[in-house]
């Protein structure tokens, strides 16, 4: 049947319990994990190499003081794009150094731009650069005051 296969199965209750103690500490050892989630070692194992295998895991990251310190001003902007321009805008926009990521969306804006920069007067200047760019009809950007992440602890 269409939709069945390896990448089809659903991921059980143990399956997210363990992606989830993942996210929270990816350097745990298996025997950390297998004790916090009641499982033996072999198992857990098993079910990394199997969710790693299937795509449910794609790679194990880390997250330095650096890559929160050196921009620690973020903000989200959103961005309202006039007619078909929408992918010469996000080139132009990816070779802003304060761009961390570009995001398309749908709804009432076209893109979510993350920016991140050392002050505000810096994020004032690359918003305004942005609301330059030919094509970009309407912006609105939000100020990230703290962030939280599963996989992070800071």
């Amino acid at each position: 049947m269409w939709g069945e296969g390896p990448r089809a199965e659903r991921l059980d209750d143990t399956d997210q319990r363990l992606i989830a103690a993942l996210r929270r500490d990816g350097r745990a050892a298996v025997s950390d994990l297998a004790a916090q989630l009641g499982l033996s070692r072999a198992t857990v194992r098993a079910r990394i190499e199997r969710l790693m295998t299937r795509g449910e895991i794609s790679g194990f990251t880390v997250l330095t003081r650096s890559d929160v310190t050196a921009a620690p001003v973020r903000g989200l902007m959103m961005l309202t794009i006039e007619g078909r321009g929408t992918e010469r805008i996000v080139q132009r926009l990816l070779g802003l150094p304060a761009v961390q990521a570009v995001h398309t969306t749908n709804g009432q804006w076209d893109l979510i731009v993350e920016l991140g920069t050392r002050s505000l007067p810096e994020l004032d200047e690359i918003l305004l650069q942005i609301r330059r760019i030919e094509g970009v009809l309407r912006s609105e950007t939000n100020l990230q005051l703290s962030s939280r992440r599963p996989s992070a602890r800071l």
